[in-house]
Parts: structure tokens; C-alpha cells; sequence
């Protein structure tokens, strides 16, 4: 190559949006400043400049980057240490109510051998289609964009998958087109396994919040979550309590079956916001069994999750 600005080498309207373009031992590096670009256009720009590039003798590879990847798109982890804490119904409802408040969300169902987001969004047995060889989110009923692995294998089928196969699959969720999506919620399986490690080694999320039950067994649980979130260098957002609370309805006598208030007083002990608690009632295990979760309406069961999402709402846009 001659001193030339290799930038020179593409259309002026190609090389406005590049920030540096070099080319080195056959290997072209292209910085593309994609603030403010949808998904087809920055899909437009990365294959127009891979063509071009592609064409040059001295070019055997050619790789794109598009810096404002990133900042548009806010990755919101929802884990738990521990299963069956109702991690999965508060993901959907969050999502539903940052919705409300004006924010563009998708969500990923990345509980890879347990998926149940096509049940909670009401969109079961719809398939994703691929375009350049990224999957197209699934519209649901509730109007939030999801790629769950529930939408690519057959319902109930058991997935024997080692971690790499778990790491990869996570990836085709996460890098779909997700549009215009500004704030993407992934829905963590329980624990701190391979799916964990690939998100925060691949897709360093935001923040996280972590959801546990009163009782000890999973609010130790939820600590180990949250220190794996902690040495990866991700804040938690806040701790929720779920199934806090059981109202009779036949008296209305509240019972507290699996305790009350402890993870309030985790979340004081670990210095950690405390973002609510979510009754144990049986409208909202109804609910998200018929694909209408409880955050679409605007009555006492919706308020919980309405409350926790201006809480987190809040949080991001201190973020900047």
C-alpha cells in the first residue's frame, strides 16, 4: 500500500461514516461510526465495505467494527443463584413495563435447557427466519421483539449440550437484528454456569438485577450471583423479592409461606438497592400461563412490576 489514506479507497459516502481504515498484512480494519444508524443500515454499510475491500489483491480479510454497537443497545441481565424463584415471569413483566415508559425493548430467553418465555409472551411454537445469517426476533401479543431457544427446538425436547454449545447458542440469541431495540433484558438460566460466563466475557451487560425467595437456601444463592456479577465488573441494579406473601381468597388472611423480608434485609447487609417484592398469587402464575402477564394491565397485580421498572428505569437513564 502507498502512504495514501486508505479511506480513499471507498465512496466519499462510505468514507464519511469510517473512522480509520487500515491495512496491514493483508488484513483491512474498518471503524464505522454508527451512531444514530438502524440495523439494515449498519448491515448495508458493513456488506458494502467488505465487497469493495474484498475486491483489492493486497486484502485477504476484512473486518468491520461499528463503534456505537454498544451504547445504543443496553444489555439488562435477570439472574438468579437459584431455579423456581419466578426469574423468568419478572424479565417478561419488566420488559412490558419499561415498554410503557417509553423505551424500545427485546428480550432474550437465555435459559438455554429451559426456556419459557414463548409461554409467558404468548408467541409458543413461532419460529425465528434468518437474514445474512442472523435470526429475526419473534413478535409476541404483549409487543415485546424475543429469541428464546423455545422458538428453535420442538416443545419439551431436552437439550444435552455441553458449554460451548450452550456459549454459541446464546450468541445467535443475542446478535440477531434486534432494529431499533434500545434496552435488551436477557432472562439468565439460575446459577453461575457457562451461559453466565459467556454473556459477561462476550456481552458485558449494563447492570444486572437479581430476584431470590425470602428464605435462606436461595438468598445464599442469590449472593453467589451476585458476586459472579461483581468480579466481572457489572453492577446490580438492585435485589427483588419474590413470592413475598400469600393472600387467602377466601378470608384475605396474608400468609408468608416463604418468609418475608429477607431479601430487604440482604440487600441492606450487601449494601444493594432494594427494588420491591412480588406477591405470591395465583393470577400471576394464570396470567403468564396464558401468555398474558400481569404488567399489561393497569390493577393491583400490575403495580409491583410497574414500580421496580421505574426503579431500574431510573437507574439507566442515570447511567447517561
Amino acid at each position: 500500500m502507498s502512504s495514501t489514506d486508505p479511506k480513499a479507497l471507498l465512496p466519499d459516502s462510505l468514507a464519511a461514516r469510517v473512522s480509520t481504515l487500515t491495512i496491514k498484512e493483508g488484513r483491512a480494519i474498518a471503524i464505522v461510526d454508527a451512531a444514530g444508524l438502524g440495523q439494515q443500515e449498519r448491515d448495508d454499510i458493513e456488506r458494502a465495505i467488505t465487497d469493495i475491500l474484498g475486491q483489492r489483491e493486497e486484502v485477504s480479510e476484512t473486518r468491520v467494527v461499528m463503534t456505537a454497537e454498544r451504547t445504543q443497545r443496553r444489555i439488562i441481565a435477570v439472574g438468579s443463584g437459584k431455579g423456581g424463584v419466578g426469574k423468568s415471569t419478572l424479565t417478561a413483566n419488566l420488559a412490558i413495563a419499561l415498554a410503557r415508559r417509553g423505551r424500545k425493548v427485546g428480550l432474550v430467553d437465555a435459559d438455554i435447557y429451559g426456556p419459557s418465555q414463548p409461554v409467558i409472551l404468548g408467541n409458543q411454537g413461532s419460529k425465528p427466519v434468518a437474514r445474512d445469517k442472523k435470526l429475526e426476533p419473534v413478535d409476541s401479543p404483549v409487543g415485546i421483539p424475543v429469541l428464546s431457544m423455545g422458538h428453535l427446538v420442538e416443545p419439551g425436547r431436552a437439550l444435552a449440550w455441553r458449554g460451548p454449545m450452550a456459549g454459541n447458542a446464546l450468541a445467535q440469541l443475542i446478535d440477531a437484528h434486534w432494529g431499533d431495540v434500545d434496552t435488551l433484558l436477557v432472562d439468565l438460566p439460575p446459577g453461575t454456569g457457562d451461559v453466565q460466563l459467556t454473556m459477561l466475557q462476550r456481552y458485558k451487560p449494563m447492570g444486572a438485577v437479581l430476584v431470590s425467595t425470602p428464605q435462606d437456601l436461595a438468598l445464599i444463592d442469590a449472593a453467589r450471583a451476585g458476586q459472579l456479577f461483581d468480579q466481572a465488573g457489572v453492577p446490580v441494579i438492585g435485589l427483588v423479592e419474590n413470592m413475598a406473601g400469600y393472600a387467602c381468597p377466601h378470608c384475605g388472611e396474608v400468609s408468608d409461606p416463604f418468609g418475608r423480608g429477607g431479601v430487604e434485609t440482604a440487600a441492606g447487609r450487601l449494601d444493594l438497592p432494594f427494588l420491591g417484592r412480588i406477591p405470591l398469587d395465583l393470577a400471576i402464575r394464570e396470567g403468564s400461563d396464558r401468555g398474558q402477564p400481569p404488567a399489561c394491565g393497569e390493577d393491583a397485580l400490575a403495580a409491583p412490576f410497574h414500580d421496580i421498572a421505574a426503579k431500574v428505569d431510573a437507574w439507566i437513564r442515570a447511567q447517561g
